[in-house]
Formats: C-alpha cells, sequence, structure tokens
C-alpha cells in the first residue's frame, strides 16, 4: 500500500513543542485525534476535539499513569495490516477502529540520570507504553505513520497538505527507520544505567557501552581512496560542532578541523589573545598567539613594511611561519572570527580548508573564491559541549576513555624544580607549548619563543629524537632570521612557495649537485651560503626559547640537546626515576624547569 490516507492519529507526547499546533493542522484535516493525559490537555486548550484514550480502551488509566496505552483497542488498530482482509475482518468483528498515524516521543531517561536522582526516580522515567507505540507502528509501516520527533511535524504537515491528508510509503518507512533509531537509543541509555549501577555496587556485569550516531554526509573516501564507503556522522540526539560553509570535507580534513579548533580555543581562554594554528595530517606545524611582529619579523614572514595587521591576522602569520615548508596545503584553525585582514593572508596561501569561531562577510566571500570556490569553510560552534568519554574502534575493539579535558593554563607550572624562576614571557611561551603538544601526535615535544611555536617534534618512538627534530626547525625557523637569508635576491616572477622552500635549502645546505642546480635557477647569481661560522655565531644569539614535553624526559641528553638551540626554560609531567638527574642537568645550564604533573600523549 503505497499512500495512506490519515483518518485516525493517537498523540501522547512527553516532548509538547509544537505538538497543538500540529494537533490543529490535523484536525483542519479532517483526522480524528486520539490523546491522553497533559498531551490531550495541551490540544485541547488550543480549541482541538479529542477522544480519550480511557473513551476507546473503556478502561481508565492505572498505576499512577504506567498503564494507559496498553490495550488491544489501541495495539489492534496500530497492528492491523491494512492489506490482510483477516486483519481487517478482526478488527470490524470485535469493533477496534484503525490507526493510521501515532505520535509519540519518550520520557526523557538520560536527563533524569544526568540530574542525579536516585534509582527510584529514574525507573519511574522508563517509558513502556511509549516505546510499546513506537515499535509497533514502525512495524506496521506499510499501514501507519510514526512520528517521535517534533522537527518531523512540518514535513510530514505539508505533504499531508499536498496529497489529501495522504503518506506515501517512502515517508512512512524514513518515520520508521527514525523510529526504530530513536527506541534502539533510548534502550541501550536504559541498559547502561543499569549495568553502571550494578558495577557499582560490586556486582560483576560487564558494562554495556552504546552510542548511536546519525550521519551528516559521505565522503569520497577515508584516509586513502581504496577506502570506502566513508562519511562523517554526530552523535544521536546532540549538536554538530561546526556547519560547513563552503566545500566538501575531506576524512583528514575533518580529523585536522576538530584537533587544530581545540587548540586554538584552549589557546585563547589560556592567554585570552587571539590565536591561530596550522594544522597537517592531525598534528600542529605551528601555532601561535597574537604578539606584535618585529621588523625581522615581517621580512622574514614576506609581511611589506607598514601594512597593518589585525591581532587574528598576526596569530596566523606567525603560525603559518613556524615552519612553512610543512605548513604548505595545510587546515587552518582561528579561535575568533575570521576579519578582513586575515582572509587576505590566507588568500595568498596554499591552505585545504579553515575552522573559525565566525567569518565576517566580506572574509567569507574571499575565502569561497580560494581553490575555484571549492575551498573549505567550517563554522565551529563555541557552545559545543563535546561528551565526557569518547570513543575509537581499531581491528574491531572499541576503546573508550575519558575525554582529556585538562586544562593548560599559567597555574600549572607553578611546581618549579630549579633554582632558576619563570618569568610572565616565558610561562606563556610555555603553556603555548604545552597546549601545542597536548594536540600533537606523540611522542612529542614542542619549541616556542615570543608567543609562537617554532619547532615542533612529532611522533617519534623516542623523546630525545622528538627534542632534534624539533630543534632542527628551531634552527631553521631562526636562521630564516639571518641578514644574508633576509637578502637572498630571487629573480623576477619566483613564486612565494619557492622562495620559502629556496630559503630553507639555502639553511640546510644539504642539497645534492642536480638539486643544487635548480636551485641556482632561482636566482640572477647564486648566493654566497652561509658558514659555519656564521651558523654557529648566529645561533648563540637565539635564548629565552621555551619547550615543552608530553612525557617525562627519561635523561639528561633531552636537556643537552635543547641547549643547542637557546632553550632557557622547560614544562614536562616529571615522574621519572631520572628526574634529579634530568634536574641536575638543568641546574648545569641555568635552565628554569616546571613539573605540570600532567601527562599529555596524544594518539
Amino acid at each position: 500500500m503505497d499512500a495512506v490516507k490519515v483518518k485516525r492519529a493517537l498523540i501522547s507526547v512527553f516532548d509538547k513543542a509544537g505538538v497543538a499546533d500540529f494537533a490543529k493542522e490535523l484536525s483542519g484535516l479532517g483526522v480524528t485525534i486520539i490523546s491522553t493525559g497533559g498531551t490531550s490537555k495541551a490540544i485541547r486548550d488550543v480549541g482541538v476535539p479529542v477522544l480519550d484514550v480511557a473513551d476507546i480502551t473503556k478502561w481508565p488509566e492505572m498505576l499512577g499513569g504506567r498503564v494507559k496505552t496498553l490495550h488491544p483497542c489501541i495495539h489492534g488498530g496500530i497492528l492491523a495490516n491494512r492489506n490482510d482482509q483477516s486483519h481487517m475482518d478482526t478488527l470490524k468483528e470485535l469493533e477496534v477502529e484503525p490507526i493510521d498515524m501515532v505520535v509519540c516521543n519518550l520520557y526523557p531517561f538520560s536527563k533524569t540520570v544526568k540530574e542525579g536522582k536516585e534509582f527510584d526516580g529514574c525507573i519511574e522515567m522508563i517509558d513502556i507504553g511509549g516505546p510499546t507505540m513506537v515499535r509497533a507502528s514502525a512495524k506496521n509501516c506499510g499501514s501507519v505513520a510514526v512520528l517521535t520527533s517534533p522537527s518531523q511535524y512540518s514535513p510530514v504537515l505539508e505533504e499531508l497538505k499536498a496529497s489529501d491528508a495522504q503518506l506515501t510509503l517512502k515517508r512512512r518507512k524514513l518515520l520508521a527507520a527514525a523510529a526504530f533509531l530513536h527506541t534502539a537509543e533510548y534502550d541501550a541509555a536504559v541498559a547502561n544505567y543499569f549495568s553502571s549501577t550494578l558495577s557499582a555496587e560490586g556486582e560483576d556485569i560487564k558494562p554495556v557501552e552504546a552510542r548511536f550516531y546519525e550521519q551528516m554526509a559521505p565522503l569520497r573516501y577515508g584516509v586513502n581512496p581504496h577506502q570506502t564507503p566513508a562519511s562523517y556522522n554526530k552523535i544521536l540526539g546532540c549538536n554538530a560542532p561546526f556547519t560547513v560553509l563552503n566545500g566538501s570535507p575531506g576524512y583528514t580534513n575533518l580529523m585536522d578541523a576538530m584537533n587544530s579548533y581545540q587548540l586554538v580555543a584552549e589557546l585563547e581562554e589560556a592567554l585570552q589573545l587571539p590565536a591561530a594554528a596550522s594544522f597537517k595530517h592531525v598534528s600542529p606545524a605551528g601555532a601561535a598567539i597574537a604578539q606584535p611582529l618585529t621588523p625581522v619579523l615581517e621580512q622574514a614572514y614576506e609581511i611589506k613594511a607598514g601594512r597593518v595587521l589585525t591581532p587574528q591576522a598576526t596569530a596566523y602569520v606567525r603560525a603559518r611561519n613556524a615552519d612553512p615548508m610543512s605548513s604548505f596545503g595545510d587546515f587552518i584553525a582561528i579561535s575568533g572570527i575570521v576579519d578582513v585582514c586575515t582572509a587576505e593572508i590566507i588568500k595568498s596561501e596554499v591552505s585545504d580548508g579553515i575552522i573559525a569561531s565566525g567569518y565576517e562577510e566580506g572574509a567569507l566571500d574571499i575565502l569561497k573564491k580560494k581553490k575555484s570556490g571549492k575551498y573549505l569553510i567550517l563554522e565551529a560552534k563555541k557552545d559545543f559541549t563535546p561528551p565526557v568519554n569518547e570513543f575509537k574502534e581499531v581491528y574491531g575493539v572499541g576503546l573508550a576513555q575519558k575525554r582529556n579535558d585538562t586544562l593548560i593554563k599559567p597555574e600549572l607550572l607553578k611546581n618549579v624544580k630549579t633554582k632558576t624562576p619563570i618569568p610572565d614571557s616565558a610561562v606563556r611561551d610555555l603553556v603555548v607549548a604545552s597546549i601545542a603538544v597536548k594536540y600533537t601526535q606523540s611522542n612529542s615535544v614542542c619549541y616556542a619563543y615570543d608567543g609562537q611555536v617554532v619547532g615542533v617534534g612529532a611522533g617519534q618512538q623516542s623523546r630525545v629524537d622528538c627534542v632534534k627534530l624539533a630543534g632542527r626547525k628551531v634552527k631553521s625557523w631562526h636562521l630564516r632570521r639571518h641578514p644574508k637569508t633576509l637578502a637572498l635576491k630571487f629573480k623576477e616572477g619566483v613564486k612565494r612557495v619557492e622562495r620559502t622552500n629556496a630559503r630553507v635549502a639555502y639553511i640546510n645546505n644539504d642539497m645534492t649537485e642536480p638539486e643544487r642546480k635548480i636551485w641556482e635557477q632561482l636566482f640572477d647569481t647564486p648566493p654566497d651560503m652561509l658558514t659555519e661560522e656564521e651558523i654557529e655565531s648566529f645561533m648563540k644569539e637565539l635564548t629565552d626559547v621555551a619547550i615543552s614535553s608530553d612525557a617525562f624526559f627519561p635523561f639528561r641528553d633531552n636537556i643537552d640537546q635543547a641547549t643547542k638551540v637557546g632553550v632557557k626554560y622547560i614544562a614536562q609531567p616529571g615522574g621519572s626515576v631520572q628526574d634529579d638527574t634530568v634536574i641536575a642537568a638543568c641546574e648545569d645550564y641555568g635552565i628554569a624547569m616546571a613539573f605540570t604533573g600532567v601527562r599529555l600523549f596524544h594518539h
């Protein structure tokens, strides 16, 4: 049976948002309304005639409302298959009229549990009649429509008005699918509650974990092109943490977006300044807060002299230029509102997408033109609250943990273990570095200076390798400010990306002969290379650098290596059997070190 004309609707809801107006519209279409209790009153109050369930069952509500609709006169009317003549004959014989629509949403069980009510209070919020009606009508979707959310009222009414109060089979199937998902989520919440209660009482019962997702959109593929199908989903019953304003996201884009936005939001909260991050493959290439650029940095970052940058633009310029080679094709995170100035900076960079708290209209227009109109633009919802627990599935095993919601703030750095104190400027840089490592693939360390990341060492099995890897990036960052690097004269027409890569090649000076020949073609005259003496002398000028580690330093070699790039301030969790040795190494170099007591592994 494709189209079903709705003649009788049973409405019994806990969430009464919009239900009275919906019932009024149904009544105007000639639909008889059946209802119970508070729902019946809400509908009568807008002047709609209502048949009480008790008038149909000839049986009053009983047991304090526990039994209202559990009756053959109700469920027979719902479950009768209109295509089965024997069903219809039985209804006629027993004087039971068919029910063509059921509108029902359930008691808010999860909300009651979150409010901390005792066991007796919680079980009173376990709906019995509601799920029974919902499941019955969803099963019989060939003959009955079932609505379980106020969001369904409008599209259903639109279809009813356009088709003489009829609903198609397609619509009824869609509603049935949503109904079964609704009851499955509800039952899972009840099961979780009972298992957690029994576990707390010492019973040997394995907790049941269930979480349901609603697909937001399909993805072209997952991490790799052969990993299809793929999609991104939001937790059922929760809002999504972002809105897509332009473009189509990819799997890795979203991994970068969700991690990078958390980083910049936490930076802004901790230091009360606009923040930005440049992400690649789920780790930051750079991150920064809004600190004014020096003339030398303006030149090194190719900001034209005299150009005025807004604080938000300054934060991104710093983040992008921590490691510009790694930031090529980055995903950008902005803590605040993207203004036109920031959009103009981003316009000239090669980037895959951006997430921010909002966008000025002019800025959005600029960004929408990137990548031939396909640039990915996400708007984060600042009021989004993530679930307390997070889940990951690996090779058929579901892993669950409490989300890492520890906030990195200056107060975390008060436990100084060395004679040398930590000034406020260093506290700021240690906070920047610590928040960056919190969202970097472990093992990781991060160097920071003057409010920005200057080197990240991510995903290494050996911590000292993290220190060395990130240290090489610090060296490269600092030598980009060397007078000879700043004075490099490129041929007319050499692109920005080529200039960036050429400067790094100049600093590293590890090119093969074929590489060098190609590199020299970027200049009218091949430049004189930096000598070892010039490099060593210039590196000695770099001091007061901060470094943070996501876990304790197991040996003093980490400290020895960090001093090569001007480190004077360290933050680490502590807790190693070698802590005393590491502290002694800091004293040898006059380094100040704080133990945070918080490990920040990220996988």
